[in-house]
């Protein structure tokens, strides 16, 4: 079992110290979904959902939270992104999230890839909650994980 790198050998929480760690181009997907209404759905479809532009909203929302984890999440490292993608898209029974975050730098960006989702996610409830009072968000997780050496495709 791996030892858990976020406590010291008190432990007490402490953000790792990735000073030692090469810079490597670092990309994370992520995605989740939330469950909607028949209604909320065709709403959404003919944007009709009296707060604007659900999808596009949920997009910008994720891309904007994803620049600020290290805001959100206390032991995150502040990382310079260098892409940070959110696709929001209906399906058959709600909509579904992936986001795509990318740097070069020492520590991973798997929690902004899953930030964004979740932000997005919230924003489509927040969007929708006056019409549709079944929502339920799920089916967060990490899809990816890529580490490569900087010039290399």
């Amino acid at each position: 079992m791996n030892e858990l790198t976020h406590v010291d050998r008190d432990g007490n929480a402490r953000m790792v110290d990735v000073s030692a760690k090469p810079p490597l181009k670092r990309t994370a997907r992520a995605e989740g979904s939330i469950t909607l209404a028949p209604e909320t759905l065709r709403l959404i479809a003919e944007n009709q959902i009296k707060k604007g532009d659900v999808l596009t909203v949920a997009e910008l929302a994720g891309v904007q939270a994803a620049k600020r984890t290290f805001e959100l999440i206390p032991l995150c490292h502040v990382i310079e992104l260098t892409e940070v993608r959110v696709v929001a898209s209906l399906g058959d029974d709600g909509v579904r999230v992936e986001a795509r975050a990318s740097c070069v730098g020492r520590t991973g960006v798997e929690m902004e890839a899953l930030t964004a989702v979740s932000a997005a996610l919230l924003t489509v409830y927040d969007m929708c909650k006056a019409v549709d009072k079944t929502m339920s968000i799920g089916g967060i997780r990490l899809i990816e994980k890529i580490k490569q050496e900087i010039g290399a495709d």
